[in-house]
């Protein structure tokens, strides 16, 4: 924010002091670790006793309380043949004040000085108040109920990472990255990935790792001076010292569920693992090996609880769940009510302006077709004529609802500055794009998994994920014709896909090239605010066949 007296900082200064455990962990970034195997130090006598771990993950600057319906509410609850994620019923779920009740509750029946509370990353963009305010909005309301580890996600880089670093000046809670480097040093980014807290007489011990791909999935120019290597690498070197250091060892990781459990299988020493990224909800906790695994949805619409009974410094009983966080049983907590009041205030009217009407629910998909962004992309397409647009499958956001769409809707779901590209591809480009979307989808490495589905408007395929890398792909229709593989065809998409995100190399071989300037929300906005009443639209037929 520009102004350093806006009357939120002095609220979570004042009022919310109190509420925010571990005010006194803000590390310098100066307390940089060596990147050669640490040494463990002598073993402290080990501990008995229990404790409970709160997380959340993928918040993706989800503030306010939003409607959910089974199956179809956040980015990827309605994708089929996911990890159980579904709502139990309609309702409104989630917001800043009501998670605060939730995390009091859990507190005062524990006693705060048994609880831990974590967030595993992709924390503080892809909202539009968190666009306003660069993250600043976000990072007082964590510190509001009392957040005291964070793990680095790859949208936490959004703003760039000198903003990160900014951000991390503001936190009263480490936000850490132990395979994020910084290229000038060597050194991991914004200091030591690890930390000792003692919580219900027992030494935990908390590292925290980031997700390998980051480069491929956003502006490049944002994390230009930072590397972002192999988190499994990274546990391997930290972990002797960390594991000498305490009782029971943390993970906290921005790297989804199945490199998690990769993880867990590969790397010795790591009694639990908080995990982020897939939006997958784990509950009650998965077990791999001698580790146990679990993760809480996204967007804060449930808060995942994990009870850890430890004897002689060895894990012998986990129990968690991750309730709903449905707002008629958490009533808001009036003081981060205020505190989310006050932070919206100067930006009310941007984050209200009512933009166009919805007859239905239109909801974006991760790893399928997306609602949200066929229609977005049929707009694209009527702005420059193109016969076919182009956009990533992307993890973040909430389904429009029924009724009026505002801007702060509309920018959960196109929440960054990507300007419009228009170019010339060819049938067979066409073609190796969606081999390289399906590739994604199933690479046989999940190390190398990044992204989701490409999203399209104007296309019709077949992806068979059974089928070997670069043969998955037929039955293409351009608008209803069969594609030419010699063929010109004219596309929009967007800079960041121009630029090579989630490994989309072919669209920088295009010709005719046409960088505009124009950003992809603002022109998604006026489509709308033209058409006035949009409905759901009519899937084109994309099918994947999935792996066996």
């Amino acid at each position: 924010m520009k102004n350093p007296s806006h009357p939120a900082r002095k609220a979570f200064t004042g009022r919310f002091a109190a509420c925010t455990l571990g005010a006194s962990l803000l590390l310098a970034a100066c307390n940089s670790a060596p990147q050669q195997t640490e040494k463990a130090a002598p073993a402290a006598p080990l501990a008995s006793g229990s404790f409970t771990i709160l997380h959340t993950n993928d918040i993706h600057g989800r503030h306010r309380p939003f409607a959910v319906a089974p199956g179809n509410a956040t980015a990827q609850t309605g994708d089929a043949g996911r990890l159980p994620s579904s709502f139990e019923h309609a309702g409104t779920v989630g917001g800043f004040a009501h998670l605060a009740t939730a995390i009091k509750r859990v507190r005062a029946q524990r006693g705060a000085a048994n609880v831990l509370l974590v967030d595993g990353g992709d924390t503080f963009g892809d909202d539009l108040l968190g666009n306003l305010t660069k993250g600043e909005a976000l990072i007082h309301l964590l510190n509001a109920v009392g957040y005291q580890f964070m793990a680095l996600g790859n949208h936490d880089f959004e703003y760039g990472s000198a903003r990160t670093r900014a951000l991390q000046q503001l936190a009263h809670f480490p936000m850490r990255g132990a395979n994020v480097l910084d290229k000038a040093t060597g050194q991991p980014f914004l200091g030591d990935p690890t930390t000792v807290r003692t919580v219900g007489g027992v030494r935990v011990g908390l590292l925290a790792l980031a997700y390998h791909n980051t480069a491929l999935t956003g502006n490049p120019d944002n994390t230009k001076d930072l590397t972002f290597g192999s988190g499994l690498a990274a546990a391997r070197r930290y972990l002797p010292a960390l594991r000498a250091r305490a009782d029971v060892v943390v993970v906290v990781s921005h790297q989804g569920t199945r490199v998690d459990e990769r993880l867990a299988r590969e790397v010795p020493g790591i009694d639990l693992i908080i995990g982020a990224h897939s939006h997958d909800r784990i509950t009650p906790p998965r077990r791999v090996g001698a580790t146990w695994i679990v993760q809480a949805l996204s967007d804060a619409a449930v808060l995942g609880q994990l009870t850890v009974q430890v004897q002689a410094g060895k894990v012998v009983a986990v129990e968690g769940q991750a309730p709903t966080l449905w707002t008629a049983d958490y009533p808001a907590d009036p003081a981060v009510a205020r505190l989310v009041d006050s932070l919206r205030a100067p930006y009310k009217a941007q984050l209200e302006a009512r933009v166009a009407t919805a007859t239905g629910r239109i909801g974006r998909q991760y790893k399928s077709a997306s609602p949200f962004d066929q229609l977005a992309g049929a707009l694209l397409r009527e702005a420059t004529g193109a016969e076919v647009a182009f956009l990533p499958g992307v993890g973040y956001g909430v389904s429009l609802e029924a009724g009026p769409i505002t801007r702060e809707a509309l920018y959960t779901l196109l929440p960054h500055p990507s300007k419009l590209v228009t170019l010339t591809l060819t049938g067979r480009q066409l073609t190796a794009l969606l081999e390289q979307s399906a590739t994604n989808l199933n690479p046989g490495d999940d190390l190398k998994r990044v992204g989701g589905l490409i999203q399209s408007s104007g296309l019709a395929w077949t992806a068979d994920l059974n089928r070997p890398v670069g043969q998955r792909v037929r039955d293409v229709r351009v608008n209803g014709q069969p594609l030419a593989a010699d063929r010109s065809y004219r596309v929009v998409t967007h800079n960041g896909m121009l630029s090579g995100i989630h490994r989309y190399t072919t669209f920088a071989e295009g010709d005719n090239i046409k960088k505009l300037d124009q950003k992809v929300t603002d022109v998604v906005e006026t489509g709308l605010r033209r058409r006035g009443t949009v409905a759901p639209p009519t899937l084109a037929a994309v099918r994947i066949v999935p792996a066996k």
